[in-house]
């Protein structure tokens, strides 16, 4: 049953992620899932659960690929953490946040907006916790965030730029 909830959520992820949250029908995000529509409402029995499955799903791709397996110097895990979210950027998504797309496309959606709370705050806690700088959630989020919006515009560049801020933090936090 896992497997199952975790292929259909890794499909709807996928397709919601290429084409938005509006565009695919519930027959393309069936082909996406890769199980019959049957199968498919079973498992998450309207279009807004098959939204907040593929974000679960993202949310978990996103931490382990982001803090997973870091360098055990903070300085070294601050430029890891920088480098990974560009890294994210140019393989998962150029088009910024999903996220936040998602509570864009359902602004009135408070399962969405909890979701995105939680994804932002464990992101904002693992790389305070990560780096070395526990008082500085807020700013490392920030940088982060930033990162994230500057690199449709900006790529590689705007990852050099997080890491510049985030060793600026650690001098000023010092």
């Amino acid at each position: 049953m896992a497997d199952m909830t975790s292929k259909i959520s890794a499909g709807l992820e996928r397709a919601f992620a290429a084409r938005g949250f509006a565009e695919p029908s519930v027959e393309d995000l069936r082909d996406a899932a890769g199980v019959s529509l049957r199968t498919l409402y079973k498992y998450v029995p309207s279009r807004a659960d098959m939204v907040l499955a593929a974000l679960e799903n993202r949310h978990q791709r996103y931490l382990s690929r982001i803090f997973d397996g870091l360098p055990d110097v903070p300085e070294d895990a601050t430029d890891e953490i920088f480098a990974r979210v560009g890294s994210w950027m140019a393989t998962e998504t150029s088009h910024g946040c999903l996220f936040h797309a998602a509570v864009a496309a359902d602004p009135n959606s408070a399962r969405l907006r909890a979701l995105l709370e939680r994804h932002k705050a464990e992101v904002a806690s693992r790389a305070a916790a990560a780096t070395g700088l526990a008082a500085a959630e807020t700013e490392l989020l920030v940088i982060i965030e930033g990162l994230t919006q500057a690199w449709p515009i900006c790529g590689e560049a705007a990852a050099e730029a997080a890491k510049r801020l985030g060793h600026a933090l650690r001098i000023s936090l010092g």
